[in-house]
């Protein structure tokens, strides 16, 4: 299936101007990084930012901090 559609677009394709052909490259360009980022999403959350506050841990208590973030 997938042949026939990369059959189907290059036929299509061929038969555009320049211009046209152009404009299909970018907008091919544009779902390859929608896709790429796509998938970036289903890997998962990333938590490289653990820790980033761990100096803090000794001189105030969780709710302290969400105090302090709000103000």
């Amino acid at each position: 299936m997938i042949v026939l559609y990369e059959e189907e677009i290059l036929k299509k394709s061929k038969q555009l101007p320049d211009d046209l052909k152009k404009e299909v490259l970018k907008f091919i360009v544009r779902l390859l990084k929608k896709n790429e980022n796509m998938n970036e999403k289903k890997k998962g959350f990333k938590f490289n930012w653990e820790g980033g506050l761990s100096e803090l841990k000794n001189k105030f208590s969780s709710v302290e901090l969400q105090h302090k973030v709000l103000e």
